[in-house]
């Protein structure tokens, strides 16, 4: 499904996103579509099919721009090159030549536009719901439990990428402020804890079929996706015990399937995406090639190396950056990506045990991937930062090209230990709000 990637349009726009409409222009004159429902018509007694196309519209918007915001990021983090026919992605993203970050660019107004179009769509939803008979209260609680629950995932991954975000865009007449960090993190948490209430209510029904949510699909199970979505929420506001209490609600498993957790689909269906993720081994004209700190600093015997990346036939080089390795991370074009699975989750329960001061469980934990990966066990210190230090690492090796790294090394405050890669670069650890949004 096509999606538009700026949020500040009309309503009518808005809603054609996730009927599959792909928008230039942000005005047009209205007109009757018998094909299309008009914006008034979802929001006076919407159908259950209109409410159904909606989640659609929700799910299908949260992949818009992820590949370029994951590149721009992991670009950003020393953890890749993205190789293509755009100077951008290795100049401006690693500040070449003194130069600074456009607040007017693909790489930071794409990954801003992409959420925020999946939360005017879930906004759209939530207004729908109280404007319509065409079902139930427990079926409502339902759609207001999912969407508002992607809506706060969706605001974390700005948070990850902007270190701010506005929360408060139901009305896009009146938007409310951009918030800090912290101010935004506290509205969702409280956000999720509603959208938990939802989902917890008498009754509560999904009355809408959901792609990439298998096993995770009936409000007692996408509860648990809200806890962990919610895990991960007290953790950036460095809430160790807050983190652990939504982590026993969610599907965390020490002992279990590190690969469980929804994911975002993909196929080659007509108007559909593809993972752009994905690319051809040892092609020359669009590749992604593993940063050589990423290989170097690996632990011998890391299976997360080999399995992630692949050595190309022969070395690429592009505008004075070079690579040996290329991503080997998806199969195919299809191949799903996760939103958050029980790997992370297991990272995140290492994490909050550190916080909480209990460091034998943040080691077992740690433990547990290291294992996965055919490592031995954690033989360094037991003390909170030689246990931070490396728990950090696994993040890398585990979570690589993941949209994580850029923002680990911000919270933790160390992107000055990245690497310069040429002369002149300089390291960024954040985007720029749009110019569009008029800050």
């Amino acid at each position: 499904m096509k999606i538009i990637q700026k949020y500040k349009i009309t309503g009518v726009i808005a809603l054609m996103a996730f009927f599959g409409a792909f928008i230039t222009s942000c005005s047009f004159d209205e007109q009757v579509d018998p094909n299309r429902p008009s914006l008034a018509g979802v929001l006076t007694d919407a159908s259950q099919n209109q409410l159904n196309n909606l989640v659609v519209g929700v799910e299908s918007a949260m992949r818009n721009s992820l590949g370029i915001q994951t590149t721009g990021s992991g670009t950003m983090a020393r953890e890749l090159y993205l190789f293509d026919a755009d100077p951008r992605n290795t100049q401006d993203l690693l500040g070449a030549s003194g130069i600074n970050l456009d607040n007017n660019s693909f790489y930071s107004t794409a990954p801003w536009g992409g959420r925020y179009v999946s939360i005017k769509n879930a906004n759209i939803l939530l207004q729908s719901l109280d404007n319509t008979t065409s079902v139930t209260d427990t079926q409502k609680s339902g759609y207001r439990g999912f969407a508002k629950t992607i809506i706060a995932f969706e605001l974390i991954e700005i948070l990850k990428s902007y270190n701010r975000a506005r929360v408060d865009v139901a009305d896009p007449d009146n938007l409310g402020p951009i918030l800090d960090f912290g101010a935004a993190l506290t509205a969702v948490r409280s956000l999720l804890d509603e959208a938990l209430s939802d989902l917890n209510g008498a009754g509560a029904e999904f009355a809408f079929p959901l792609a990439g949510f298998a096993g995770f699909d009936t409000p007692s199970t996408f509860a648990q996706f809200n806890r962990a979505t919610a895990a991960v929420a007290a953790l950036y506001a460095g809430d160790g015990t807050g983190t652990l209490t939504a982590l026993n609600a969610s599907y965390f498993d020490l002992a279990g399937d590190l690969t469980v957790g929804p994911k975002h689909v993909y196929s080659l269906d007509s108007g559909d995406f593809t993972n752009d993720l994905f690319k051809i081994p040892d092609n020359n004209g669009d590749q992604i090639i593993v940063h050589d700190s990423f290989i170097a600093d690996a632990e011998a015997g890391d299976t997360r190396v080999s399995s992630k990346t692949l050595i190309r036939a022969n070395p690429t080089e592009q505008d004075g950056l070079a690579g040996a390795y290329q991503t080997a991370l998806y199969a195919s074009n299809i191949s799903p990506i996760d939103m958050l699975r029980n790997e992370e989750l297991v990272l995140v329960y290492a994490e909050a045990n550190i916080l909480a001061n209990d460091l034998t469980e943040a080691e077992d934990a740690i433990n547990v991937i290291r294992n996965s990966a055919s490592l031995g066990p954690y033989a360094g210190p037991l003390t909170a930062d030689a246990l931070t230090t490396e728990m950090l690492n696994q993040r890398r090796y585990s979570l690589w090209c993941e949209n994580h790294r850029m923002f680990d090394l911000r919270r933790y405050n160390l992107s000055n230990t990245l690497s310069i890669d040429r002369a002149g670069d300089q390291i960024f650890n954040t985007l720029p709000v749009p110019l569009s949004e008029n800050e």
